[in-house]
């Protein structure tokens, strides 16, 4: 099995905070990622310490959201400059890993 090395991204951010669509139109039309997923949490803190949870009369929109991405190394990297200054400090972290090919 052929591998390459990629570098995966996570970012965290709140559905209030209004940057989902422009950061995946971004990624998508404008970076072509190799790929990337949102995942809406049920529960999660921040900054503030204060706990937001999914419950039914919790009807604010303060939910963690989380954006997976990867791609090459260098595109990556340069990635992360374009996007950094639009984050919270602390809200985006970075590891190396490998994705199978085809052969």
């Amino acid at each position: 099995m052929k591998q390459i090395e990629v570098t995966v991204v996570r970012l965290y951010l709140n559905e209030g905070e209004a940057q989902l669509e422009s950061l995946l139109k971004r990624l998508h039309d404008w970076e072509k990622v190799k790929g990337a997923s949102v995942f809406r949490g049920i529960a999660g803190f921040g900054d503030s310490g204060q706990i937001h949870t999914s419950k039914f009369i919790d009807l604010g929109m303060e939910l963690p959201l989380v954006v997976e991405f990867f791609d090459l190394p260098e595109k990556v990297s340069a990635i992360m400059e374009h996007i950094g200054s639009t984050l919270k400090p602390g809200h985006m972290v970075s590891w190396s890993a490998f994705v199978n090919e085809a052969e």
